[in-house]
């Protein structure tokens, strides 16, 4: 079953064709914490190439530390993030809240990224912890 989701107001829809994420787990960078407007980001990582969207998507581009592009997707209509594509790398991080209720609750969050920026009240930790990106 391929990985599909919607933002909040339903305008835009996306779809994997993978049937399980590369990687979910939690991105702890500010750029997440400031677009989630939460502790965290749950993201489900996927090949670029496996994924189709419709409807009205807006892209914010971003500088990453690496100094790289980061774009940030979100509906136009609602604001809902969707994704962030970190330009140089072949993969694209899905907004976990976001996938279809039947699939988000199967998720199962393994790594933490950017643990860096971590917010000391966050006590949950993941078998898989990363200061900054994983090579």
């Amino acid at each position: 079953m391929p990985l599909t989701g919607h933002c909040l107001c339903k305008a835009v829809t996306f779809e994997s064709s993978l049937d399980a994420p590369l990687l979910t787990g939690y991105d702890h960078c500010d750029d997440c914490q400031r677009q989630s407007g939460s502790t965290y980001s749950l993201v489900v990582v996927v090949p670029k190439d496996t994924v189709a969207t419709k409807g009205p998507i807006k892209k914010w581009k971003g500088i990453a530390d690496s100094g790289n592009a980061v774009y940030r997707w979100f509906c136009s209509e609602c604001g809902s993030p969707i994704a962030h594509e970190p330009e140089a790398a072949p993969v694209i991080a899905l907004k976990g809240g976001c996938l279809d209720s039947e699939i988000k609750k199967t998720l199962k969050p393994d790594t933490e990224i950017w643990t860096v920026g971590k917010l000391p009240f966050c006590q949950e930790h993941l078998a898989k912890p990363f200061e900054h990106m994983p090579h």
